[in-house]
C-alpha cells in the first residue's frame, strides 16, 4: 500500500513534526485554517508517538508554562480518553438531551453532503479536503458537524460515524465526543457558526456569504431549536465528488498481500508482541528477548468500523514495516491460535481492548497528566484536577517519568484488569 505522502507513516516523520512545532505561532493562529497547527494527530492516534513524547520534544526547544494553549489542547485528547474509560460504549449515545430530542433528527447522511454539493462553500470545501487529504482542521470539523446537526437535522451519530471512517486520525473518543460537544448532547449548548466566522478563519474559496449560514447567531440558535431543517441550494448539475469507498480490510496491495489467517504453528513456543493499528510505535523495552512482532487486524472491530483506502494505506505501510506477517481474524480464532505461545503482549488501547486475547499481558502508554479516578463530565473540572499543584511543566507525570528513565522513547505501564476498556462497535 502507498501511504498518504503528506503523512509518511514513520517514526522519523512524527519526530520531524514535533521538531517543527512553534508553540507561540500555534497559540496565535491555531483557529485559522492556514494556521500553525501541528498535524500530529495521525501519529498520536496510531501510537507512533505518545503525548509525553510530544510535549517533551516541544518543551526541549521552547519554554512553556503548564497553562500554555499547546499543553491545554493536548489535555483535550487525554480528557476524551478519561470520559471513554468511565462511560465506555455510552459515548456512542447522546450523553444527555440536546436542543431537541434524539427522535427529532433524521438518520443517514444526505447524498449532497457526502458528495460536497450542498451549495455552502465552507461545507463542500471541508468534504473535498477530507477526501483528498484524510484530515481536516478542527475548526472545519466543527463547522461541518454544526451544519449537519443543526441546519440539516441529521443525528450527530450518523455524521460522527461517517467522519471517523475517513480521518487518518480517527479516534472514537475524540471524534464522537467532539460531535456531541457540537450537538449540545455533551455540552451545555449547541455550537453554532455563521458566514462571518468562516470569513475570519478560512481562505476565500471557503467563504459562504449569501448561503444558508449567512445569518445572525440569534437566527441560527432559533433554527437549532426548531424541528424544521434548513435546506441549502444543492448542485443538481453533477458537480461534486465521489465518496471514497470504506472497507473492512485493506485494499489489494502490499498490506493486503501479507494478511494471513491465525496460525498456531507460527507462534508456538514464542513470545509475541501484537502490532495492532493503535500500536504502531516502538514496543516496550522490557519485552522478552526475541519477541515476535505479529501484525493483527481484528475482524469484529473493522467489520463494524470500516476505513478508507487512505487510512488503510497509512496503517498498512507502518504495520508492514514493524511486523513480518499480519493476521486477520476473529477474536476467538486469534485467541485459539495464540494458546500455544509462551507469552503474549499487547498495547491496551480502548478501540480493541475487549477483543484482545484474555491471557495477553496488557501494556498502556504513560499518561501525560495525572489519572483522575472520579468521572468528570466536562473538561474544566478535569483540567483543574490534573493541573492542581503543578507549577512547572516537568512536574506533569508523563514528563517526570521520561526524565526519571532518561528515555527518548515511549514508556509503558502494565494496567490491571480494572483498567481495561470495552471495544466500541455499532449498537
Amino acid at each position: 500500500m502507498t501511504a498518504n505522502c503528506s503523512f509518511a507513516p514513520t517514526r522519523d516523520a512524527a519526530e520531524a513534526r514535533i521538531a517543527a512545532v512553534r508553540p507561540a505561532d500555534y497559540a496565535r493562529s491555531r483557529n485559522a485554517l492556514d494556521g500553525a497547527v501541528t498535524q500530529l494527530s495521525p501519529y498520536i492516534t496510531h501510537g507512533l508517538v505518545t503525548l509525553p513524547e510530544v510535549l517533551a520534544g516541544v518543551a526541549s526547544r521552547h519554554r512553556l508554562q503548564v497553562q500554555h494553549k499547546f499543553v491545554f489542547e493536548l489535555g483535550w485528547r487525554e480528557f476524551f480518553r478519561h470520559v471513554w474509560a468511565h462511560r465506555g460504549d455510552a459515548i456512542l449515545q447522546s450523553l444527555h438531551t440536546g436542543p431537541l430530542p434524539d427522535a427529532a433528527y433524521t438518520r443517514g447522511l444526505p447524498a449532497d453532503i457526502r458528495q460536497a454539493r450542498t451549495g455552502v462553500p465552507a461545507i463542500d470545501m471541508a468534504v473535498r479536503t477530507l477526501y483528498a487529504t484524510g484530515t481536516l482542521h478542527n475548526h472545519a470539523r466543527m463547522w461541518l458537524a454544526s451544519y449537519v446537526i443543526h441546519l440539516r437535522k441529521v443525528h450527530w451519530r450518523d455524521g460522527a460515524d461517517w467522519l471517523v471512517a475517513h480521518l487518518l486520525d480517527g479516534d472514537l473518543a475524540s471524534n464522537h465526543l467532539s460531535w456531541q460537544w457540537v450537538a449540545g448532547t455533551g455540552s451545555s449548548k449547541p455550537y453554532l457558526f455563521n458566514a462571518d466566522n468562516v470569513a475570519r478563519h478560512a481562505p476565500p474559496p471557503w467563504h459562504s456569504g449569501g448561503s444558508v449560514i449567512d445569518r445572525s447567531y440569534e437566527a441560527l440558535d432559533a433554527i437549532a431549536r426548531s424541528l424544521q431543517p434548513v435546506a441549502g441550494a444543492p448542485s443538481v448539475n453533477g458537480i461534486g465528488v465521489d465518496e471514497p469507498a470504506l472497507m473492512p480490510v485493506p485494499p489489494a496491495g502490499r498490506g493486503a498481500a501479507s494478511l494471513q489467517a491465525p496460525d498456531a504453528a507460527t507462534v508456538a513456543g514464542r513470545d509475541v508482541w501484537l502490532v495492532h493499528p493503535w500500536a504502531l510505535g516502538e514496543p516496550p523495552r522490557d519485552l522478552p528477548v526475541g519477541c515476535l512482532r505479529l501484525g493483527l487486524l481484528l475482524s469484529d472491530f473493522h467489520d463494524a468500523w470500516p476505513w478508507s483506502a487512505a487510512r488503510w494505506s497509512f496503517v498498512g505501510a507502518r504495520m508492514s514495516e514493524l511486523a513480518p506477517l499480519c493476521w486477520h481474524g476473529s477474536p476467538h480464532d486469534v485467541s485459539r491460535a495464540l494458546e500455544g505461545a509462551r507469552s503474549v503482549h499487547a498495547l491496551d488501547d480502548p478501540h480493541v481492548a475487549s477483543l484482545l486475547p484474555p491471557a495477553a499481558t496488557r501494556w498502556a502508554p504513560q499518561r501525560l497528566f495525572a489519572e483522575v479516578a472520579r468521572p468528570c463530565a466536562s473538561f474544566s473540572p478535569w483540567w483543574t484536577r490534573v493541573t492542581r499543584g503543578v507549577a512547572h511543566l516537568h512536574e506533569l507525570p508523563g514528563l517526570a517519568a521520561l526524565a526519571r528513565h532518561g528515555s527518548a522513547g515511549p514508556l509503558f505501564d502494565q494496567p490491571d484488569d480494572t483498567q481495561r476498556q470495552p471495544t466500541t462497535r455499532h449498537p
